[in-house]
């Protein structure tokens, strides 16, 4: 197969990225803090050329590529927020930053938005539109940044927006492509089970808090299975259970917590209504109380049918059709939906597991990490989709 100047170049920079990602990872910083990581991307934006910059956030860094042309815009994110943990890898670039974390591979994003920046910087003339690289903070931590860039103007006139994230459940070498909804939309609760506490010897003088949320846990269950279309999809999901201090006392309230999962935008509303019935039926029914509050969170990642096909058909010129995975949506939630919400888009996994080496471990895992090896194909995906969206015929075929 024809190797094409986007994946020569990104081999070429191949060095380079790394380097940045591995600053990145010994650097990590954590949502609405991104302060030394930002000012680290504008000065390497900085030293590029033929780039306007800007700060449309405390903590957030854009840059735009003007062609010679006038032509469509596009917008390409990078998220480059850590995570609150301890790191457990052993190698010789490790977080320095004590409880902090790249777990979930936003600096591998950044290095290779960073890659893509460079490479098409220096294509100014051979391009006729606009490329805008959002580096975006806070993707971690909801409301997230991306909101906050959206309402700095950031998409403003946008034609189409693209964003990668690396994935480890996706072996090195492929590109994962999902059309259509792609992350659910992450939703929280709170529920506070109110009884009466009292001796675990006399529970008939109590109102038992612990068995009364038992059945509250189970049968939020049968909302999934029983109260919405089975081709739909919901996750409920509680994850904290919290209640009473030792063996002998019956405690007077119990805390869960959870989240809720959803695509559809109307099954989405639908559930907290029909937590609340299940939870109030089954406390008033054993005379206890409940405090019930429901947080939406980011809107689902909806791919747009056009921009996919185009990622699609790019990676398959790119690497060829075997390289190309055809995915199963995900229940992980993303705030690059903020983004779709304001133009035609796509989201797509650029492969980073690699089994031979060890690098098997799941996101927001302590020994989290990636084959470096993924970097430049994401480098060449923006860069190749860039020249297909924006470049001036005659000077981009091959």
């Amino acid at each position: 197969m024809k190797v094409l100047p986007a994946v020569k170049e990104s081999r070429e920079l191949k060095d380079q990225v790394i380097e940045w990602r591995r600053h990145l990872h010994r650097n990590p910083e954590l949502s609405f803090h991104e302060e030394q990581t930002s000012q680290f991307i504008y000065e390497t934006l900085e030293s590029f050329g033929n780039l306007e910059l800007s700060r449309p956030t405390k903590n957030s860094v854009m840059a735009k590529l003007t062609g010679s042309e006038k032509g469509r815009v596009l917008a390409i994110r990078a998220d480059i927020d850590a995570l609150p943990i301890t790191e457990e890898n052993d190698v010789d670039f490790i977080s320095q930053n004590s409880g902090v974390m790249h777990a979930c591979g936003h600096d591998g994003h950044t290095a290779m938005l960073l890659g893509a920046a460079k490479i098409l910087s220096q294509k100014k003339d051979q391009m006729k539109g606009e490329i805008r690289f959002i580096f975006q903070h806070a993707e971690e931590v909801f409301p997230g940044g991306a909101e906050e860039m959206v309402q700095a103007g950031v998409m403003d006139g946008v034609d189409a927006v693209i964003g990668t994230h690396l994935w480890s459940p996706l072996e090195v070498g492929k590109i994962g492509i999902v059309y259509g909804p792609m992350m659910a939309a992450p939703d929280t609760f709170f529920l506070t089970v109110t009884g009466k506490g009292g001796h675990a010897a006399l529970p008939h003088q109590t109102i038992d808090s612990i068995a009364v949320a038992s059945q509250v846990v189970t049968n939020l269950q049968h909302i999934v299975s029983r109260n919405i279309d089975p081709l739909g999809q919901l996750v409920i999901s509680v994850t904290k259970f919290a209640g009473g201090t030792t063996h002998n006392v019956i405690p007077g309230s119990v805390e869960l917590c959870g989240t809720v999962r959803s695509f559809d935008p109307e099954i989405r509303d639908q559930a907290p209504l029909l937590m609340e019935r299940v939870i109030k039926g089954i406390t008033e029914a054993h005379g206890a109380a409940y405090e019930f509050k429901y947080e939406k969170g980011y809107r689902a990642v909806i791919n747009e049918d056009n921009v996919t096909r185009l990622l699609q058909e790019t990676a398959e010129e790119l690497y060829g059709g075997e390289s190309v995975e055809q995915m199963k949506p995900t229940m992980v939630g993303e705030d690059f939906s903020a983004f779709l919400q304001q133009t035609d888009g796509c989201f797509f996994f650029t492969g980073a597991r690699n089994e031979e080496k060890g690098i098997t471990y799941p996101h927001h895992h302590a020994r989290f990490t990636i084959d470096e090896d993924a970097l430049e194909r994401g480098v060449a995906m923006f860069v190749r989709t860039a020249e297909k969206m924006l470049g001036k015929k005659e000077e981009v075929t091959v």
